[in-house]
This record gives C-alpha cells, sequence and structure tokens, in this order.
C-alpha cells in the first residue's frame, strides 16, 4: 500500500467530523433472493452489521415475494446491496421468473450511475446481465472459507487497495465465471473463478465470495442448507472444522459505505 493510499484509507475513516451522522441519514435497497425465512432475517442483519448501518436503513425487495419490478424501485436508495441464494440459480430462467427483472435492474443501475455492491448471486446476476458466462459446476466447487488473491489493478481499487493479498473469504457456490464481460476490471481471483470486479466508469463492485458472512453465519448457513452443499454430517464437519475468521473480507462493506456512500468525490476520481 503506497503513502498516497494511506493518506487516502485515513481521511476516508477518521478526517469527516460529520460522517456518523451521513451514515445514519443512508437508505439502501436489498435485493433478496432468499426464501428460508431464518436466512432472510439473518442476511438483512448481517449486511448492516458488517455496513455499520442500522437494520432498518436497509429497505428488502425479495424477489420471491415481488419478481417483477423495475427502476422505479430505486427511487430514494441511496445504493443498491445485492445478496446471495442458495435456492435460485441464474442459468434457469424458466424456473425462477424474477432474473430478466434483476438483470435489468442491475443494468439501470449502471446507467443512472446508482451504487452497487453485489455479492455470490448478485455477482453471477451482474456477469449475466453483462453478456458474460456463467457454468455450473458439481465437482471441487468452493465452500468454506479460502484465499483470495488480490489483483494489479485490485491493489489501485479504491476498496481493495488496503485489502491483505491474499485474504480469507467465505464461499460456497456451484456456479461461477472465469471470465469477466467486457467493460469490467478484474480484482480478486482464485485459481478456479472470477472472485470480485468493478464495471469500469461506474460506482458497481462485485464479489463472489461473501463479504456479509463471517465464520459464525457460515456454519448457520451450512448447517441449515447442508444437504444441498455437503455429502453428509461428516463432510459438513470437517468443513466447519477448517473455517477460519473473515475480517478482511468483512470490513470490505464498511468500506464501500465509508468510501464509496460517503466518500463520493474520492470514489468518483476513483472510477
Amino acid at each position: 500500500m503506497t503513502a498516497q493510499a494511506q493518506a487516502q484509507a485515513w481521511e476516508w475513516e477518521h478526517g469527516t467530523g460529520h460522517m456518523d451522522k451521513r451514515r445514519a441519514q443512508l437508505n439502501v435497497l436489498l435485493l433478496q433472493i432468499r426464501d428460508e425465512s431464518q436466512t432472510r432475517r439473518e442476511e438483512v442483519e448481517s449486511f448492516a452489521r458488517f455496513c455499520r448501518l442500522e437494520p432498518g436503513q436497509f429497505t428488502v425487495l425479495n424477489v420471491f415475494d415481488t419478481p417483477d419490478f423495475d427502476v422505479s424501485a430505486l427511487t430514494g436508495f441511496d445504493a443498491l446491496f445485492v445478496g446471495g441464494s442458495s435456492e435460485a440459480s441464474v442459468l434457469e430462467p424458466d424456473r425462477y421468473p424474477f432474473l430478466p427483472a434483476c438483470q435489468r435492474l442491475l443494468r439501470d443501475c449502471i446507467r443512472l450511475k446508482i451504487p452497487v455492491f453485489a455479492s455470490c448471486f448478485g455477482h453471477q446476476l451482474a456477469i449475466m446481465a453483462l453478456g458474460g458466462t456463467i457454468i455450473h459446476d458439481d465437482s471441487g466447487f468452493e465452500m468454506g472459507t479460502i484465499g483470495v488473491s488480490v489483483t494489479e489493478a485490485g491493489r489501485r481499487d479504491i476498496l481493495f487497495q488496503d485489502t491483505p493479498d491474499p485474504f480469507q473469504a467465505v464461499s460456497v457456490h456451484r456456479e461461477r465465471a472465469t471470465e469477466l464481460p467486457a467493460g469490467c476490471t478484474l480484482l480478486a481471483y482464485t485459481a478456479s473463478c472470477t472472485h470480485a470486479f468493478r464495471v469500469d466508469g461506474a460506482p458497481f463492485w462485485t464479489t463472489q465470495f461473501h463479504p456479509e458472512v463471517s465464520k459464525s453465519i457460515l456454519i448457520e448457513r451450512l448447517t441449515v442448507f447442508k444437504e444441498k452443499y455437503t455429502d453428509g454430517d461428516d463432510h459438513l464437519q470437517k468443513v466447519l472444522e477448517n473455517a477460519v475468521e473473515t475480517p478482511e473480507s468483512n470490513r470490505l462493506l464498511e468500506k464501500f459505505v465509508d468510501r464509496v456512500l460517503l466518500g463520493a468525490a474520492a470514489a468518483q476520481a476513483s472510477y
């Protein structure tokens, strides 16, 4: 991390006396792709916790309840967050009729320059919305906590520039992208897939990993969805025993709020 980057990071996090007041005034829309009631609630709480916002600052648009929506859903919000899903696939539009509306909304955010942070399923939605390709993988897929590497472009990115290389993150997915659509910059990766990118010229970031999920939340999630992701209790136990804490991944959400939503001038200069 350069001296200039260190100075910028300090200013973003310490240099604005009225930041907490502005933070309390933020209103964000969470595009949620969750059908299980416990995970619906927990996802909102997790995003709020790692953004350092209150759950009441999130309005949820759950696509299982509201599969058809348009750009007016963005009215009055400072940003859009998109979460993960253990109950849907971006590769099955006939089964999940909300997919076209989700992808249109992401393209609308790019067009309107509305800040976006999309994780896991949201990352895959963005890939598809921008003309990329997602593949399904039933063998050797990432599950648990993994090491993620930062690209050279990532070391210059407003969010990733002070993130260690590599860093630990929660990643549980059977579908992945190996290449990015045109007009996007790769920020982080593993040997098997792209893990983070930004859309060039827009305040739009995605991660295949879950910055809103910690080790403890991973344990809760995999316990609920063990039949989908594991081969039984022994497999589940092995994954959980190998799990580690993921503070640098989790901190990306707070950086997004501080540096993009509350530091718009600095963010504009970076993208």
